[in-house]
């Protein structure tokens, strides 16, 4: 993320702001600039007397502001990070005071996850005109994540196929930090220079290369009745890895996409991919999926998934194991 670099290479150059406010709804980089001031504003001699971590649980905003007003000891700066301030959510615009007149001397890190200040309020307005840091994490869109896990690994000197970045997502979701835990993972047990693969996500974290929500999508699209139904089995014996709401879910948003590409008059495999927000890659998939189902059969399909999501949650098929709910959705959307 350019506002990322832009804000360490700053502290790298000495160009320290008096307040660093890191607040939104995607806490992976609120902690790697955290982790990062934390780590290198102050060397190790400095840091005894001169860093100090607090809780938004444990602390006030009067308290917060008492020791951010105090001065370093024989050190130029000192360096006070507030953690969990998201509880301090209903007196956090005392602060604005203090950010009117930021002590010089002092670097205020605040970590307000998943929540954000009012950019229309007092705090904000006072941080931005007074010299501080307001950055907002923002969560990545499921298509984004794909692009952020090859930047991320091209990064450090890695390579990932389109097929295992979506491999990924699809079992840990958006959550960067978990995403990124994996990662590290790979880094740790392959070389520099590989490029990753479904094999290499089966056998190091676990991910089915073979029976996964990716592959029955894809299964689906092709009307392959067969492979359908021996993933349809193999998440009827590990519900817990595989939870069909999950499965409906994506689903739902694979045929969506597919409404939107029958509505589009240019199918040029880069207008699609633009269009629908998915890999170049996978592209193909969405245009053999489009043969195989009408617009009619495609709304047909929409309706039905609407009708299993309920089912999935427990209404109206409680004593229905979910591996039998999802084989009979299946035969319902290939009939």
């Amino acid at each position: 993320m350019d506002e990322v670099k832009a804000l360490v290479e700053d502290i790298k150059k000495g160009q320290v702001k008096p307040i660093y406010f890191l607040m939104g709804e995607e806490p992976y980089y609120i902690d790697k600039i955290s982790d990062f001031i934390e780590d290198n504003v102050l060397d190790e001699a400095e840091k005894g007397f001169n860093q100090m971590v607090l809780y938004g649980r444990d602390v006030t905003i009067e308290d917060i502001v008492s020791n951010a007003k105090r001065y370093p000891m024989m050190a130029e700066r000192q360096v006070v990070i507030v953690k969990e301030a998201q509880d301090l959510s209903r007196t956090i615009e005392k602060l604005a005071d203090y950010a009117t007149n930021p002590q010089p001397t002092t670097v205020l890190v605040v970590n307000y996850k998943y929540k954000k200040i009012d950019k229309r309020k007092a705090l904000y307005k006072a941080i931005n005109k007074h010299g501080g840091v307001v950055f907002e994490g923002k969560k990545l869109y499921e298509n984004q994540v794909p692009d952020w896990i090859r930047k991320v690994l091209k990064g450090n000197g890695y390579d990932i196929s389109p097929k295992a970045a979506q491999m990924l997502v699809e079992f840990l979701g958006t959550d960067l930090s978990k995403v990124n835990n994996e990662l590290n993972k790979l880094k740790i047990v392959l070389p520099q220079g590989t490029q990753i693969t479904p094999e290499h996500i089966e056998q190091n974290i676990g991910i089915s290369k073979d029976f996964n929500n990716f592959e029955l999508r894809k299964a689906v699209g092709e009307r392959d009745i067969i492979k359908s139904q021996r993933i349809a089995k193999y998440f009827g014996d590990n519900p817990k890895d595989n939870p069909m709401v999950v499965t409906v879910s994506l689903l739902f948003n694979f045929f969506s996409q597919l409404l939107h590409l029958h509505g589009m008059s240019d199918k040029n495999p880069r207008s699609v991919a633009s269009a629908l927000a998915v890999n170049p890659y996978f592209v193909n998939e969405y245009l053999i999926a489009a043969r195989n189902y009408p617009m009619k059969k495609v709304s047909e399909v929409i309706a039905l998934l609407r009708e299993f999501d309920v089912k999935s949650k427990g209404v109206g098929a409680n004593a229905v194991p979910q591996g039998d709910l999802l084989k009979e959705l299946l035969v319902r959307i290939m009939g």
